[in-house]
């Protein structure tokens, strides 16, 4: 009786087991991202003090309101030279890269002698996550000095693939990776860990779009490390939509270049939203960049050039765009370009210096309806193309005849038409229509003005 017991309840353990192991992992990124990213503020170029004030900022600005990732774009394993007497950079690419005995990057001594887990550590501390920006591939450094693959009898020699036509033309600190061959694999898996061990929640990885073979590497690597890391994949612009499935291993896709503080990348970004439109689901998301508000490319030098983005003679030409400045956006095409965050369920990663952040900036990338709508996780669809207006609607998850609308204004003039059910692409009067930021309610039939690339925001409900 006792042995029949026992075994009794060996088989219950296992099946217990069984069903354990095959219940679904908890799903990363649920809704679309929200953070901060140093990369429009600082460049390639965060520095210890930046961070930390930066984070410090982000836990009493920015947390209360969702935004939960804070990310340390490119640069960070770079030894850069500076200019006398200050912690700004005299050249755009750092001339040497920080790495240990296998090759994996390790934080710079210039701007992190304290290294990278202190501000990990720091962030959980304060609620949130941490994130890292990498370069896809193995460091030439790693290549040069033929260093082992960890827990191999491979070198970097075995795998880097030299091919100019396959490496990145705007960063050469790596070779991309040969992952026909062996080691490749082993390559990920060793760094991937290195970079988990430093207290990583996301990982942003750059030069990686056109190659999806490694985004599918990485994507193993994550799995391997038992670790909830949020994968970001980069650049945007040329995706390929047939690699569709293997992106889909990570949980953000690019689908624009760099975007900043001009009218013609909030344009690229309508064209992206056309293209992608119905691609995302929960745990995958369509990604058109940063929101460059605030305080752009402030360890580049002020210009005296009144359009701000042009480089004055004997300035170093650094990573980012333009100059020291603020936002160049008026307020109606700020409004549009949250706006269309929120429509298209895109992550939502501040770019700008968060000390120093205006009141209009904040209150745009915390309006509660915005991110409603974002946190909807619907990626809304164009309604109608009419007089250079958009009409956008995305539908809120679960409750039928309700959700959000934008209309906006695609031209360089104002904008005066009558609000009616057609031009809010919906198929009657019997909605009641809330104008949001301090719109009220709206009555069809009125007229509605909007500024050059500007834009109306409203919810609607089935009466």
């Amino acid at each position: 009786m006792k042995i029949r017991t026992v075994s009794f309840v060996l088989m219950f353990a296992a099946i217990s087991a069984l069903g354990m192991g095959n219940r679904p992992k908890a799903l990363l990124a649920p809704t679309p991202p929200m953070g901060w990213n140093s990369f429009d503020s600082y460049g390639v170029y965060l520095h210890e003090e930046a961070a930390y004030a930066n984070l410090e900022a982000m836990a009493v600005k920015l947390k209360p309101h969702g935004y939960e990732f804070f990310v340390i774009d490119n640069g960070w394993f770079g030894e850069y030279a500076l200019q006398e007497g200050t912690i700004f950079p005299a050249e755009k690419h750092a001339h040497d890269i920080r790495i240990n005995e296998y090759g994996h990057f390790m934080p710079s001594e210039v701007y992190f002698p304290n290294g990278l887990k202190p501000i990990a550590d720091r962030a959980h501390e304060l609620g949130l996550k941490f994130g890292v920006h990498l370069m896809r591939g193995i460091p030439r450094k790693a290549y040069e000095q033929n260093l082992p693959i960890k827990g191999t009898p491979y070198t970097a020699r075995d795998i880097a693939n030299t091919d100019p036509k396959e490496n990145c033309k705007w960063c050469s600190y790596c070779y991309g990776v040969d992952m026909t061959k062996p080691g490749a694999q082993e390559w990920y898996d060793g760094l991937i860990q290195h970079i988990a061990d430093l207290g990583v929640d996301l990982i942003k990885y750059d030069d990686i779009v056109p190659h999806p073979d490694e985004v599918e590497a990485v994507a193993k690597a994550i799995a391997k490390t038992g670790k909830p890391i949020v994968l970001s994949l980069s650049p945007g612009g040329d995706v390929d939509p047939n690699a569709l499935e293997l992106f889909r291993k990570g949980n953000m896709l690019r689908v624009t270049h760099d975007v900043w503080d001009e009218q013609h990348y909030i344009d690229e970004c309508f064209d992206a939203w056309r293209k992608w439109q119905g691609k995302e689901q929960p745990g995958f998301w369509i990604d058109m960049d940063m929101i460059p508000f605030g305080q752009l490319q402030v360890m580049s030098p002020p210009s005296t050039n009144p359009k701000k983005t042009v480089m004055d003679k004997g300035d170093i030409a650094l990573a980012g765009k333009g100059v020291q400045r603020q936002c160049m956006l008026t307020k109606p095409q700020m409004k549009t370009y949250i706006t269309m965050r929120a429509l298209a369920a895109s992550p939502l990663m501040m770019g700008g210096d968060l000390p120093t952040l205006d009141d209009f900036s904040l209150l745009l990338i915390t309006d509660p309806e915005m991110l409603a709508c974002n946190q909807n996780g619907v990626m809304g669809s164009l309604m109608l193309e009419k007089d250079r207006l958009e009409t956008w609607k995305a539908e809120k998850k679960g409750v039928a005849g309700t959700g959000w609308i934008g209309v906006f204004n695609r031209s360089d003039e104002k904008s005066e038409f009558e609000l009616t059910p057609e031009i809010l692409g919906l198929d009657s009067a019997d909605y009641t229509v809330l104008g949001l930021r301090g719109g009220g309610e709206k009555a069809f039939g009125q007229t509605v003005k909007l500024s050059p690339h500007g834009v109306l925001f409203v919810k609607f409900s089935a009466q």
